[in-house]
């Protein structure tokens, strides 16, 4: 009996590191396309907006405050926020760990923070973050926010009380039953 609960502890840990190795590797990616995409940018937008099709249109842009341009005129501190943050999401990562859409959840949130926070602290453009993505109804973005915004979504997917996939497991203990 002891050696089936060592294996099944060994399976979890096992489990778990695939888990922390996944969220890595979601956040690699979300960095490496959005610097890369940033790049293209840089260089291929310096002569104005491109319209693709009807109200998308790649147009440069350098936002010095946090989402949305709020905070511009405090830079330093969104600098500082975002390397909380950062810091948060990685402690964040010990917890959930055990689901594997929280685990993608928290990759596109790190590598979200990172690529944005990469932008204030590597490129010269005055802690500005550069953003392309313009469909003239939105603030203008860049993949680090789709990133973080499709993280913080499948995070609190993830963490729903009524998740399917808990409830489908049979290890899971039964909610207590409330009798009115």
């Amino acid at each position: 009996m002891q050696e089936r609960g060592g294996v099944a502890a060994v399976a979890a840990a096992r489990r778990r590191r695939l888990r922390f190795l996944a969220a890595g590797a979601v956040a690699v990616a979300v960095v490496a396309v959005d610097q890369l995409t940033k790049s293209l940018a840089l260089s291929a937008l310096d002569d104005g907006p491109v319209e693709l099709f009807w109200t998308l249109r790649l147009k440069l842009s350098f936002n010095p405050g946090a989402a949305f341009g709020l905070g511009g005129e405090f830079g330093g501190v969104v600098l500082v926020l975002g390397v909380v943050m950062l810091v948060a999401l990685l402690g964040l990562g010990r917890i959930a760990g055990e689901r594997l859409m929280a685990s993608i959840a928290l990759g596109l949130l790190i590598g979200g923070a990172l690529g944005n926070l990469a932008d204030r602290v590597f490129r010269d453009y005055g802690g500005a973050v550069v953003d392309f993505i313009d469909l003239q109804w939105w603030p203008v973005f860049n993949v680090a926010d789709i990133g973080i915004t499709t993280g913080a979504v499948l995070l609190v997917l993830s963490v729903r009380k009524d998740d399917p996939a808990a409830a489908a497991d049979p290890a899971a203990e039964p909610a207590p039953r409330s009798e009115a």
